[in-house]
């Protein structure tokens, strides 16, 4: 296989770079597959937590079932996909701990803007892409391109990271789903993706730590889902319709209904109401 071929697999030697006292991790681990770096990785920590400590992370060549919100499956071709899971050791109080995954979506989004594309955040666990593509329900024209799953074990958070990297069209499971390469990133390179991206993980959590309020509107300015007219479904709950206003102090989404009566809303599924 080419050097060059955006496929290559990941190796532990190709990756050892990224480790280091003036690199992005502090510890790194790289399997050939994994049903799932998250369930791994929970049970690498819960076994031998001082082996894992902030900024670590496990990555995969190819997740096999990986888990997103709500326990739904993703899966991708072996090699078209980056799949890591990090370690984070937030200094942050108890109730700030719901800006983390936000804080992931951030550094995703940032890694996404430095090939210029046009990356936005949708609340809580989903990172998009605005394309000129049709206008599909629940999502409009943005197309998801990597999806956030955060896991609590004691002081620390677990963060798996899917990115979609060169899956072609026709590979993509649904319809609102885009790859890098499917909406033209100049790089396909999971290399190169996974150095960005866990340079700015502990950059963006830093922030988090260093100014909280600050943080929030940090969030609210690459968040799609700010300003949208939207339908958020919730467990047990009757949906909620309303304006997505803001993010509070906690993470969770602002949603003005049409009573004037603003919702928190901590965990759901949230949908543009958009017509198609």
């Amino acid at each position: 296989m080419s050097p060059d071929d955006p496929r290559r697999p990941l190796t532990a030697q190709w990756l050892a770079g990224l480790v280091g006292e003036q690199a992005a991790l502090s510890a790194l681990a790289v399997t050939h597959s994994s049903a799932s770096t998250n369930t791994d990785l929970i049970a690498a920590l819960e076994s031998d937590p001082q082996a894992w400590p902030h900024l670590s992370a496990l990555v995969t060549d190819h997740q096999t079932a990986g888990r997103g919100r709500a326990g739904r499956r993703w899966e991708t071709p072996r090699g078209a996909a980056l799949t890591v899971s990090y370690v984070l050791r937030p200094a942050l109080e108890a109730t700030q701990w719901g800006l983390v995954p936000l804080a992931v979506g951030v550094a995703v989004v940032r890694t996404l803007r430095a090939d210029h594309l046009d990356a936005w955040l949708k609340w809580p666990n989903d990172v998009v892409v605005n394309t000129d593509g049709d206008v599909l329900a629940g999502w409009g024209q943005w197309r998801k391109v990597a999806g956030i799953l955060c896991e609590r074990r004691n002081d620390a958070v677990v963060a798996g990271v899917g990115i979609n990297v060169s899956q072609t069209l026709d590979e993509l499971p649904v319809a609102h789903a885009a790859s890098l390469a499917s909406v033209g990133a100049p790089r396909v390179d999971r290399y190169a993706v996974l150095e960005t991206l866990s340079m700015h993980v502990g950059d963006v959590i830093g922030e988090v730590e260093a100014d909280p309020l600050t943080f929030i509107r940090t969030v609210e300015a690459v968040t799609a889902t700010i300003g949208q007219q939207v339908v958020v479904e919730r467990a047990g709950q009757v949906p909620l319709t309303g304006r997505a206003t803001g993010i509070g102090a906690d993470g969770a989404l602002q949603v003005r209904t049409a009573s004037g009566t603003v919702e928190q809303v901590v965990a759901g599924d949230v949908r543009l109401r958009v017509a198609h």
